[in-house]
């Protein structure tokens, strides 16, 4: 699995109608910036909204998954969402001028191949992965539906499913390496049992529903008048059932498990709304959307619970920066070279590292017999983490200095000791202007939070 973040190297756009809605749509896979995440943009409304791929954005499971925020809704999002995560995307605006993805040919391939078709390009920030900690467990009795998780340093699926049905046998699909998706997952299509076709129309949905982008499963004997009317109903002049496969007009499977392909499919595109990649084993027992959603709703809460919003150092990957080239861009002396790595640095945000150690000198005063970090030296590495984002906002960084000239709401909430690694997080809260710009800094010592501060920068020419 990849470490650092990745976004497309270009554009690229598909076009069709959505399965639900029936509505003609184009959508454009736009390049985003590192810790952007998947949004959708519907640009044929009024100020053009987003929605976040978010499982707190979820507000319809009818057939499908549909997010909604900021007034603009987007339904059928999973296999788009597949798409993206199956080939380790992180960062992708996906634009649309219409109210749902284009179905295509009810699969992910079209969307994989028009991604691959421009090429991606590895970003300045780390996968910020969600490593399941401890068994995650759900279920509902009523309709025998299990999907559980457990710790595992992969991303690794397996699926089961069981209809019942003389026409598809219990089956089971497996991905134990998510760089397999774009050729064992991503091809296998949508189904819909026969039983199921005349409610769907009857509620409103599949009206882009086609032989073409669904599988029609015949689970029980269908005569000639009732084949004329699904024929009327999906727009074709005839329609007609292999008795021995049990599929209309003899489509041919890609798998003789494709059904099963196809739900972890959708399971891998639903769980993407959890907001983070994951590292898990997955094990689903007959998965459907609402289930889906349900479970990435534990594993987000389970998130929230275990971190927050602290960012995660591994000491074992290469920073962005070391001391060395952190020095270029900041050339402090001694004592006041303040941070040791930067660790994450894109356009609106840099992570710092700060190793405090015994042998800095403001400990053979502060206090003596009980040594403490001053607060005034950590908002100053603080600042030096922020210096480096404004820097970087700029092509020719060697040729400016970065001032703080303001602090604001500056809270220190717990004392930092020797031994003590500090991850310092520094965000842009406002666009720089006139070479002036305000961002806000947190500092954290064991996912606790023990400085705060918002600043303003200033960035000067040198003379």
């Amino acid at each position: 699995m990849n470490e650092k973040q990745q976004t497309i190297k270009a554009s690229v756009s598909v076009s069709g109608v959505g399965l639900h809605t029936g509505v003609a749509v184009n959508m454009t896979f736009v390049p985003a910036p590192a810790n952007h995440g998947y949004k959708f943009q519907r640009v044929d409304l009024p100020g053009q909204p987003t929605v976040t791929a978010d499982v707190d954005n979820v507000v319809d499971l009818s057939r499908g998954t549909t997010i909604e925020e900021n007034g603009a809704r987007v339904h059928t999002v999973e296999h788009t969402l597949a798409a993206l995560v199956g080939l380790q995307l992180d960062n992708v605006l996906i634009q649309l001028d219409g109210p749902e993805p284009p179905i295509m040919d009810g699969s992910s391939i079209k969307f994989v191949e028009a991604l691959e078709s421009v090429g991606f390009v590895e970003q300045n920030a780390y996968r910020d992965y969600f490593e399941i900690p401890e068994y995650v467990h759900y279920k509902n009795e009523e309709k025998d539906i299990e999907i559980a998780a457990l710790p595992l340093p992969d991303y690794r699926l397996t699926v089961m499913v069981d209809y019942n049905s003389s026409v598809i046998n219990s089956q089971h699909a497996f991905l134990n390496d998510i760089a397999q998706f774009s050729t064992q997952i991503a091809s296998c299509r949508t189904f819909v049992f026969l039983h199921e076709l005349e409610m769907l129309f009857k509620q409103n949905l599949i009206k882009g529903g086609d032989l073409a982008n669904a599988i029609v499963i015949a689970d029980r004997e269908v005569g000639e008048g009732e084949l004329d009317h699904l024929a009327d109903l999906l727009k074709k002049p005839k329609i007609s059932i292999d008795k021995a496969k049990g599929i209309l007009n003899n489509i041919e499977l890609h798998y003789p498990n494709e059904m099963a392909r196809h739900k972890l499919l959708d399971l891998i595109g639903d769980l993407a709304l959890v907001g983070r990649p994951l590292k898990a084993q997955i094990l689903a027992a007959r998965p459907g959307h609402a289930a889906n959603i349900a479970f990435a709703k534990k594993i987000k809460k389970l998130i929230k619970q275990k971190k927050g919003d602290v960012p995660s150092y591994n000491p074992s990957k290469p920073p962005i920066f070391d001391i060395n080239q952190i020095a270029q861009l900041l050339p402090h002396g001694y004592p006041f070279r303040m941070i040791d790595k930067i660790i994450a640095l894109d356009e609106n945000s840099v992570v710092g590292i700060k190793n405090v150690t015994i042998n800095e000198e403001f400990f053979v005063g502060h206090f003596d017999g009980n040594p403490v970090m001053p607060g005034v030296l950590q908002l100053e590495a603080m600042a030096q983490t922020g210096g480096i984002l404004v820097l970087s906002s700029v092509p020719d960084p060697e040729n400016y200095w970065p001032y703080l000239i303001g602090i604001e709401n500056c809270r220190f909430r717990k004392n930092v000791f020797p031994g003590d690694t500090v991850i310092f997080k520094c965000v842009f809260i406002s666009p720089m202007k006139r070479g002036i710009v305000k961002m806000t800094g947190r500092g954290y010592v064991n996912d606790q939070l023990v400085c705060e501060a918002d600043m303003i920068a200033s960035l000067v020419r040198k003379k």
